[in-house]
């Protein structure tokens, strides 16, 4: 057989492995959190609606509720609210990530 072909043959049977089909589509864009429009909020007693007006108001996606002494994620996540809760179940703090 010629070295040539032999040379060729795992080319070929690779190019038969190429997939041809467009691209999957990327992941959906986020809904960018934004704080600063639930920072009235803060200083008041933690409820589920507050939760949800907080949500709607700052566009994000996924809503995070910390209590004091309450393990975490460090992950960031730009779509995420995070509201931390204080003593007496009132709102200490809100920001995004």
């Amino acid at each position: 057989m010629n070295k040539a072909l032999i040379a060729a043959l795992p080319l070929i049977a690779l190019a038969g492995c190429v997939d041809d089909r467009p691209g999957m589509p990327g992941p959906p864009p986020h809904r960018q959190c934004r704080a600063e429009p639930a920072q009235r909020f803060v200083g008041m007693p933690f409820t589920p609606q507050l939760q949800r007006r907080a949500q709607r108001v700052s566009g994000s996606r996924i809503v995070r509720v910390l209590y004091p002494g309450q393990a975490a994620t460090m992950d960031y996540r730009v779509e995420r609210l995070n509201i931390m809760i204080g003593e007496r179940n009132i709102v200490r703090s809100i920001s995004c990530g």
